[in-house]
């Protein structure tokens, strides 16, 4: 992996910041999509490593600043409430990941997009996809490892999550605490995974680095707009981000 930082111009480094800026400010409004937009501007930028080895230290701390927004006893709540998922999509993506060379990635991402696009199209024109509240302990695990399955060949499981939470009507301060929960899991993973893999390593942890403080000056910005949203405009925009982010996974799917 080339080392660019030191030959970035202020305008590359500018336009990742803002990129990092963007990407905080819909995770603080909406609890996830920021691995997507990071992955998807930056690389854009600096190419597809650079992008995944600047992604990194964001997506962790800001899931850590999410699911610890209300205190850790609620943090652990979350864990025990959805223990089911977090356990069935563990195990789950851990037996995926040995699949990889089975399903393409590209048809991979086309299907969870094209899923997720449906979902999001049928709530948005109001037909509603709901289940018990509280919850179905096979449904839990049916979901999870669906979203365990995807996240171990693809390396992104948000989606599938945010549509369970979505179906349960989580309430907006659950759904964004449990969120963080999860993928911080799910980040602190990738950041050890990557630190193997040489993805990040001395020449690529001050880019990450640089762009932490764009990224958690957006989410605190975006915490700020969901702390002033209604339950109903929050679900709204869960939905909207749902569908731009399912048609990004079927661009990907379709051109690469």
């Amino acid at each position: 992996m080339e080392n660019i930082l030191g030959e970035m111009t202020g305008v590359t480094m500018a336009l990742c910041l803002f990129v990092a800026l963007v990407a905080g400010i819909i995770k603080g409004m909406v609890g996830f999509a920021m691995p997507m937009i990071m992955i998807s501007g930056l690389s854009g930028i600096v190419g597809a490593e650079w992008a995944l080895a600047g992604l990194i230290l964001p997506t962790v701390a800001t899931n850590l600043w999410q699911a610890l927004r209300q205190g850790w006893r609620h943090a652990w709540g979350s864990i025990k409430r959805f223990r089911v998922f977090l356990l069935v999509g563990g195990v789950a993506l851990l037996g995926s990941a040995q699949l990889v060379t089975v399903l393409p990635a590209d048809t991979l991402l086309l299907i969870i997009g094209l899923v997720v696009v449906l979902f999001a199209l049928i709530q948005v024109l109001g037909v509603s996809i709901r289940l018990p509240s509280k919850g179905s302990r096979r449904a839990e695990a049916g979901v999870g490892a669906f979203a365990g399955f995807v996240g171990g060949m693809s390396g992104i499981w948000g989606p599938p999550t945010v549509m369970y939470l979505t179906a349960i009507n989580t309430p907006k301060q659950d759904q964004i605490r449990i969120q963080g929960v999860i993928y911080g899991l799910g980040a602190v993973a990738l950041l050890g995974a990557h630190v193997g893999s040489g993805v990040v390593r001395a020449e690529t942890l001050p880019f990450s680095l640089a762009m932490l403080p764009a990224a958690l000056f957006g989410a605190w910005l975006g915490f700020r707009i969901q702390d002033k949203t209604d339950q109903a405009a929050f679900r709204k925009a869960t939905l909207l981000v749902l569908l731009l982010a399912g048609a990004n996974l079927i661009r990907k799917g379709l051109i690469g």
